[in-house]
């Protein structure tokens, strides 16, 4: 599985991706909103994109918005992890298309890993 993981803070998005290559997943990285739309400009395509709610610029949200409009066979597999845990955020990422919403600060890396298979399993089982 190839997955696209976007996060402005370059010390979690490293090591969000170490422990996803750890399990055998292929990753590649993104700081923001303009490298993403860039890359799937560019042809690039992945099993699963994980997304960050706030970054400089276009929000997580604002962000899948566009690739649900521009890239629509991107947009069926995207994951929030973001440390916004509020309801309402959690209910904005899933009302914009988001499969699932992982909160940063209750799980260490390793953990986030297994919630993103099961997220995963869930979805396709749907």
């Amino acid at each position: 599985m190839k997955i696209l993981l976007v996060d402005d803070d370059s010390f979690l998005r490293d090591m969000y991706s170490i422990k996803f290559v750890a399990s055998g997943y292929e990753v590649d990285v993104a700081d923001g909103s303009a490298t993403v739309i860039t890359k799937l400009q560019q042809g690039d395509e992945y099993d699963l994109i994980i997304l960050d709610m706030v970054m400089p610029g276009t929000s997580g949200v604002e962000l899948l918005k566009i690739i649900k409009e521009q890239f629509p066979a991107q947009s069926k597999c995207c994951i929030f992890l973001s440390n916004q845990g509020q309801e309402e955020d959690i209910r904005e990422a899933t009302e914009a298309g988001a499969i699932g919403y992982i909160i940063k600060a209750e799980s260490i890396p390793s953990e986030v890993v297994k919630k993103v298979e099961e997220i995963m399993k869930k979805s396709k089982q749907n």
